[in-house]
């Protein structure tokens, strides 16, 4: 499947596969950013191409996470899923229960799987934030999150050259 999805990209030209690579889960920037760097991108345009990317999905889970959710829960495969990803994202947001909208941010900011703007999206349902606040507070922890990708992708290009095409 991944092979197939490969394939179907490998005319894409890189800045259009940043953005797209930054819309998926779990990759997110953390996976658009190293990628676009290693495609010779420059780097503020892999950056910006990269935040922006993560948050163009935001605004519609934020908005149609509940209504979309309540309406497939009534089948057993999504209400199973739904409660799993519920329960997961719950068992993993205790920076956000205690901090709110600042542990938010700082909850997307971790660069590691699992702590994105999408879980970030979910978690603000659950904690049931606004959605003005919850995007603002998500635009934060992705740019912080940019920042720390790119000068950790930076300092790696630096003292490993062999993971740059060239």
């Amino acid at each position: 499947m991944l092979h197939y999805l490969l394939s179907l990209l490998k005319g894409v030209q890189p800045e259009p596969l940043t953005l797209i690579v930054a819309m998926i889960p779990i990759a997110e920037l953390r996976g658009a950013i190293p990628l676009a760097l290693s495609m010779n991108v420059p780097v503020i345009k892999a950056f910006f191409l990269a935040v922006v990317g993560n948050l163009i999905p935001i605004l519609p889970i934020l908005f149609f996470l509940d209504p979309v959710s309540n309406y497939l829960k009534k089948f057993p495969a999504f209400d199973r899923f739904f409660t799993w990803l519920f329960q997961r994202t719950r068992n993993r947001s205790n920076l956000i229960e205690r901090l709110e909208l600042v542990g938010l941010a700082l909850f997307v900011a971790v660069p590691l799987p699992m702590t994105g703007a999408w879980t970030g999206a979910v978690a603000a349902h659950l904690f049931r934030f606004r959605i003005r606040d919850a995007f603002i507070a998500i635009a934060v922890g992705v740019l912080l999150a940019g920042v720390v990708v790119t000068l950790t992708c930076l300092g790696v290009i630096r003292l490993c050259p062999l993971f740059v095409a060239r």
